[in-house]
């Protein structure tokens, strides 16, 4: 069996017989009759059965049908993507994100993307889980970079980075000179927090249910700057990522904590609608992020002592 018998095949089901097939291929009807009888004799069975001038195609034929389809279609993907990385990449590249991660990861690695392919137009959008979701289901965004999981089955996550949470306060709070914070400490306490609705927000209120903490929620906001200015100026505390309180602690501006028999995490994670071959800005942005991960890994995992 070759490439030119299952080019055949898809030929006569498609046209309905061997002449026509034959001058859809450019080749004479005997030609054609002559590769199914020499493939049909390979197999030991019939591929199409002859009724008159009809032909019915047997459950061998559509199996080899079937393997002609996804064999095509591969050799068209492998072409396509050979020919791609010949060319500069250029086009526009919509990515979406929440504010964290376009504070704080974005920067670095659309720098290196862009350094790598300068004719590539980058388009950033902050946006919620929810309105990441939405932008890349009507095909205003390519690629997010959000919270996960998402419970979407038109959408394909994978996660990239685990993120440590941390409880925020100025340095002259009185949790801040405690050696170590229990859950009992935080009951009535007033808290900034993510917007509710947030993935970030509901794995904090997860936390305060399974270990029967009532705060006081005096404000909410998506916006992780907000929420530092107010933790600052003594208005509540918080639980953010630790990439995002790591530059202002070491300023000596924030304080941060971890709870006693407690590690809070979030992931994050690639969010792309499902494809059979995905394009190559949304690839080639996602290998430069592996190549320089370790950077990241690096930021967001809290060191023992801050």
């Amino acid at each position: 069996m070759d490439l030119r018998q299952l080019e055949i095949i898809r030929a006569i089901a498609e046209t309905g017989s061997f002449t026509a097939a034959g001058d859809k291929l450019h080749v004479s009807q005997s030609a054609i009759s002559r590769q199914i009888l020499l493939l049909e004799a390979e197999l030991g069975e019939p591929v199409f059965h002859r009724i008159g001038r009809r032909i019915r195609i047997t459950p061998a034929g559509e199996s080899l049908l079937q393997l002609s389809h996804r064999v095509f279609q591969d050799l068209q993907d492998t072409v396509a993507t050979i020919s791609d990385t010949r060319e500069a990449l250029r086009g526009t590249m919509r990515l979406v994100g929440g504010m964290t991660v376009c504070l704080y990861i974005f920067p670095t690695l659309l720098a290196e993307v862009r350094q790598r392919h300068p004719e590539l137009d980058l388009k950033i959008t902050v946006g919620s889980g929810e309105r990441s979701i939405a932008l890349l289901r009507s095909g205003a965004a390519d690629l997010g970079l959000v919270t996960v999981p998402v419970d979407a089955t038109d959408l394909v996550s994978v996660p990239v980075l685990k993120e440590e949470l941390l409880l925020i306060t100025y340095p002259a709070h009185p949790l801040a000179k405690k050696r170590e914070i229990r859950t009992a400490d935080l009951t009535r306490q007033p808290f900034i927090l993510f917007e509710t609705g947030s993935l970030t927000r509901q794995l904090v209120d997860e936390f305060f249910t399974r270990e029967g903490i009532e705060p006081e929620i005096v404000m909410e906001t998506e916006n992780v700057e907000i929420i530092k200015a107010m933790v600052h100026h003594g208005l509540g505390i918080s639980i953010i990522p630790w990439q995002a309180a790591a530059a202002d602690v070491r300023e000596r501006q924030l304080h941060c904590s971890r709870i006693a028999g407690h590690t809070l995490f979030r992931e994050t994670g690639w969010l792309y609608p499902k494809m059979r071959r995905l394009p190559r800005a949304v690839a080639e942005v996602m290998r430069v992020f592996e190549e320089i991960r370790p950077r990241f890994d690096a930021i967001v995992q809290a060191p023992k002592h801050y």
